[in-house]
């Protein structure tokens, strides 16, 4: 598929330390079904097969308000415990999750991109029912940060 280099979108970015092994951490964000825990838009997840792995498959229904959208994923990169990524079939963007060692823990990096660009389809959606790009693209950014602060709590055994 040729991209579509007027549909790219400025790749999205949040970061966060974690007391806790590299190993810990991967035990929750290589778990698509564990986003139902931690991400403020997943409300459902149907993960196939398990274990997880490369070209495991995942259909998640999201939700925003009032609004409910369904979204299919692929695992494309699975290199434990450092890097994990699945591309959203339906919009084409990449989401990935980078872990790095530290003196004290880890250091977890999460990543939206869209190296062929975003679909014509997601991109109407985006205008029309979610703020447009630049106030979903906010939205999106907001939703990592609580993503990976409910991860840090429960890698390091924290209540919420």
């Amino acid at each position: 598929m040729a991209t579509d280099v007027s549909r790219i979108k400025p790749t999205l970015e949040e970061r966060i330390e974690i007391a806790a092994t590299p190993e810990r951490v991967w035990s929750i964000v290589a778990d698509p079904a564990a986003m139902v825990r931690h991400s403020p838009m997943v409300i459902a997840a149907h993960v196939r097969p398990r274990p997880v792995r490369e070209g495991t498959r995942a259909w998640n229904l999201n939700r925003k308000g009032l609004l409910f959208w369904p979204m299919r994923t692929k695992v494309i990169e699975y290199d434990e415990p450092s890097r994990f990524a699945f591309v959203a079939k339906d919009n084409q963007s990449v989401w990935s999750f980078s872990l790095e060692p530290t003196e004290t823990g880890t250091r977890v990096i999460q990543r939206r991109e869209t190296p062929r660009g975003t679909t014509a389809f997601s991109d109407t959606l985006a205008d029309r029912f979610l703020g447009g790009q630049t106030g979903l693209e906010r939205e999106l950014v907001d939703g990592m940060r609580r993503t990976l602060e409910s991860i840090k709590r429960e890698a390091e055994g924290r209540a919420a």
